[in-house]
Parts: structure tokens; C-alpha cells; sequence
């Protein structure tokens, strides 16, 4: 199944130019590596309602199937990236957050420190990942066998529940 991407990078000092995204960049690439496609990719301040703004605009669309967000998710108080997937979310899917938490956790202590979230609005599912190239790629491929089916099951596809049966 062919996943339609957008990928959202929460960072003021790669918004304003003064650093250059990485963490973008390596997430594109894996995305296309998984001949998925890429529908945008945006870095934008650490702003609760610029971020908010984007992630309804982005799901209210229908033509992405799933976000994935860098950054943010820390406990620095520009960290504002929960407080706005959240603010967006019709249903929240803790599984996903808790899976990349934990397997995070074998690799750094830090990752006790991730409020990252996963959520759904209206038929796009939405993901918080860590703000870091390797963060962020190593969160991805945890949860990335979940991925096609949770987008099955949001398009209500006919072979989403076969494997389901009895």
C-alpha cells in the first residue's frame, strides 16, 4: 500500500534560517525508500497555534494519510508540539507514542523524557517523532509495520479486517 505522507518539522531556529534541517531531509528519504509518497514537507516555529493551524489545514484536506512531526516533544517550554497534535485530534492511539517511547528507551535515558503523541483527525493519523535525524528515523521504523494497516482501517478498506477473522 502506496501511504501518503506529510511531514512537519517543529523548529525556531531552522524556520528562521539559522540552522539547517536535517532531521526533514532523512525522514523524506526514508519515506520515498518505503515507495510511499511525500506530499509536503514544512518547518515551522515552535508555535502552538501556527503548528495546530497546519496539522488541521494538512488532515482536514483528505489528501494525507498520515503526518509525521519532529520536534517539539521535549520539556523545554518551547516544546509545544503535544499540546497542538492534541488540540486536533478526534481519538488519540497511545500504542504507537508507547511503542517509540520504549523502544527509544534501550538507546537513551532521554526518551523518558518524550510527551510525543499519536492521534487521528477525521481519516489522517498523526505522529509525534523525536527532534533529531536519529531519533526521529529510528521512532519512524518502530512504528512503521503499524502504519499501512491503521490507514486501511481509517479508509474503512474492505481487506483492512481480513486478517482479523476467525
Amino acid at each position: 500500500m502506496s501511504l501518503r505522507i506529510a511531514i512537519l518539522i517543529a523548529s525556531d531556529r531552522s524556520a528562521r534560517g539559522e540552522r539547517a534541517d536535517a532531521t526533514g531531509p532523512a525522514l523524506k528519504a526514508w519515506v520515498e525508500e518505503q515507495g510511499w509518497v511525500l506530499t509536503e514537507l514544512a518547518v515551522l516555529p515552535d508555535d502552538y497555534v501556527t503548528l495546530r493551524n497546519w496539522l488541521m489545514s494538512r488532515s482536514d484536506r483528505g489528501n494525507v494519510d498520515v503526518i509525521l512531526t519532529s520536534g517539539g516533544t521535549g520539556v523545554a517550554p518551547q516544546d509545544v508540539t503535544p499540546e497542538a497534535t492534541r488540540a486536533v485530534m478526534d481519538r488519540e492511539v497511545p500504542g504507537l507514542a508507547e511503542a517509540i517511547r520504549a523502544a527509544s528507551l534501550s538507546k537513551t535515558p532521554h526518551a523518558m523524557l518524550s510527551r510525543g503523541v499519536a492521534g487521528i483527525r477525521k481519516r489522517t493519523l498523526i505522529v509525534n517523532l523525536p527532534g533529531s535525524p536519529k531519533g526521529a528515523l529510528e521512532a519512524v521504523q518502530v512504528i512503521a509495520p503499524a502504519l499501512p494497516h491503521a490507514v486501511e482501517l481509517l479508509q474503512e478498506s474492505p481487506h483492512a479486517e481480513a486478517g482479523h477473522r476467525l
